[in-house]
């Protein structure tokens, strides 16, 4: 008899701004903290109706981390994790599919909705990188910035 393996549930699909910029010392990623948990993570949400999943990553970047730029309107990668979506007596932990954007960041707002929630911080790529937990997001940082 054949033992059948449990499988995983569908990974929730999220989008994700990957935001770059380059200037005099090179290439740099900025990163934001997360709400709860305070690691360095992308700006990233749920799909949102209406708009395009390029679209609402940028529209993530702009209410997470105050900026705004070109996004590309293909996904450079995507990843995977299992984001705690309640914190009760039973931790409730779902599987997500991020599908990440590159945005080149045009314009840093001084204020920005989530500004008193969040720390956003640029960093080199392999700084960045080092402080994400995704191993499959910090090699597209470092990837990012090696095309550019």
């Amino acid at each position: 008899m054949k033992k059948t393996r449990k499988s995983e549930p569908t990974p929730r699909p999220q989008v994700a701004a990957l935001p770059v910029r380059v200037g005099p010392d090179g290439c740099e990623v900025m990163l934001v903290t997360s709400r709860e948990t305070r690691r360095w993570i992308v700006p990233k949400g749920w799909p949102m109706k209406g708009r395009k999943d390029h679209a609402a990553a940028a529209q993530e970047a702009f209410e997470e981390a105050g900026i705004r730029g070109r996004v590309r309107k293909h996904p450079i990668g995507a990843y995977t994790y299992r984001k705690v979506l309640d914190r009760g007596i039973v931790p409730r932990a779902e599987l997500c599919r991020v599908m990440v954007y590159r945005l080149d960041v045009e314009e840093e707002c001084a204020d920005w909705r989530e500004a008193a929630q969040r720390e956003r911080r640029w960093f080199s790529a392999s700084e960045a990188a080092e402080r994400v937990a995704e191993p499959r997001l910090a090699s597209m940082i470092e990837r990012v910035c090696e095309a550019a």
